[in-house]
């Protein structure tokens, strides 16, 4: 499967042309319809850089259209990726075919009625709509057209440019559904987001790793790879989840905790980690953070109501009702609440201790633990709190 370091690799080199499975969009879109039957209806829903002849997100709504009650379905194709390179049954059975512009130019697909006159509208009624003036970049005017227009986004954009891309669909204060890495809940203009509400994790993808297929030219030489029934390539992403500003109801549900006592008790993950790493049962105070470090979600206790240091798969499970995301401990204090700032020599120092020679130890960058009489840095931490009280499951006697 591949790992974060071959995510790394593709976003250097570009090469993060993804094609999502069309179960895994199915599983995500029919959440948001269960929870709101009209979420969709009456929208126009642009997929940018989602050639239909390639993209699942295409055939989806296209073949969902109708009961969806969408109002308009836009598809873009970007010239320059594997899909679009090559001739479509949507391109060259339109009178717009031209062979000259193929190569170089984005092109445009919509759906907004049974054109075949079939008596269902689906994917036979995609039209060619033209080629675009350029090649289908998402940042081009053009496209910045089209994304104002629509009411949705939705697609699986590059790794590389998952920054950007959010950037443009929140300047245009659009709703939207993307797909993206984990890791990306910490990057510096996706956590406010997040800690403001105005961004969320999807419904369906919470562990694992998922399927994409990828196109002939990509370079399999990671390990979860392989060729399916349909002899098409694919790689298995680890880390993969889905981000939207639209409510589904699993972020209504309530996170069960215990106590405490009962967690030190009772959570055998737990009180393995604590007498491994600290030789005692006690959840650690962090040296830099007025907070308590909680390794795992599970060992949320219910009966604290200070600020806590939870792993960024918290928010696979965060209730925005019962919990307050507060900050993150990171290098910069963006969110002022670091309590200490470490000197170099305090880091060299603590480098010495862990390594036995010379370097620097970063102890600035995250929250910091007293680990067997040593500092150590723990992984990249949310920093929370409870906001209504104790929600302990007193029949909950065991993990």
């Amino acid at each position: 499967m591949v790992d974060n370091t071959s995510l790394g690799a593709a976003k250097h080199a570009k090469n993060d042309e993804f094609y999502t499975q069309y179960s895994d969009i199915e599983a995500e879109m029919n959440a948001y319809v269960e929870f709101n039957p009209d979420v969709f209806r009456n929208k126009t829903i642009l997929l940018p850089c989602d050639d239909p002849e390639w993209s699942n997100f295409t055939k989806y709504f296209a073949s969902n259209f109708t009961r969806f009650g969408l109002k308009k379905l836009i598809s873009t194709s970007y010239a320059k990726s594997s899909g679009s390179q090559q001739l479509t049954l949507f391109e060259m059975g339109s009178p717009l075919y031209d062979e000259k512009l193929h190569p170089a130019h984005g092109k445009l697909f919509t759906l907004t009625r049974d054109t075949n006159h079939s008596g269902q509208i689906d994917t036979d009624d995609i039209v060619f709509s033209g080629y675009l003036d350029g090649d289908g970049d998402f940042r081009s005017p053009e496209i910045r057209k089209l994304r104002d227009e629509a009411d949705i986004i939705i697609t699986n954009p590059p790794f590389s440019l998952f920054r950007e891309f959010l950037a443009w669909i929140v300047e245009a204060n659009k709703k939207f559904i993307i797909i993206g890495n984990m890791n990306a809940i910490t990057y510096k203009t996706v956590f406010p987001l997040i800690s403001h509400n105005q961004l969320w994790l999807g419904y369906s993808i919470h562990s694992g790793d998922r399927k994409f297929n990828v196109p002939d030219s990509y370079p399999l030489n990671a390990a979860g790879y392989g060729i399916d029934s349909d002899g098409k390539k694919f790689i298995r992403v680890k880390g993969v989840r889905w981000f939207t500003n639209i409510d589904h109801g699993k972020r209504h549900e309530q996170l069960i905790l215990d106590t405490v006592e009962h967690n030190l008790k009772f959570n055998k993950k737990l009180r393995k980690k604590f007498e491994k790493d600290y030789g005692k049962l006690e959840y650690p105070h962090y040296d830099n953070y007025d907070a308590i470090e909680v390794p795992f979600t599970d060992a949320i206790p219910s009966d604290y109501d200070g600020v806590m240091g939870v792993p960024i798969t918290f928010m696979d499970k965060y209730n925005p009702e019962q919990f307050e995301i507060i900050g993150m401990a990171e290098n910069e204090d963006l969110y002022k609440l670091k309590t200490r700032i470490y000197t170099s020599d305090e880091k060299k120092n603590a480098y010495f201790a862990k390594f036995g020679r010379n370097g620097q130890y970063d102890l600035n960058a995250s929250g910091v633990v007293k680990q067997r009489g040593r500092f150590e840095k723990v992984y990249q931490r949310l920093l929370i709190r409870q906001k209504n009280g104790d929600f302990s499951n007193e029949n909950n006697t065991a993990h």
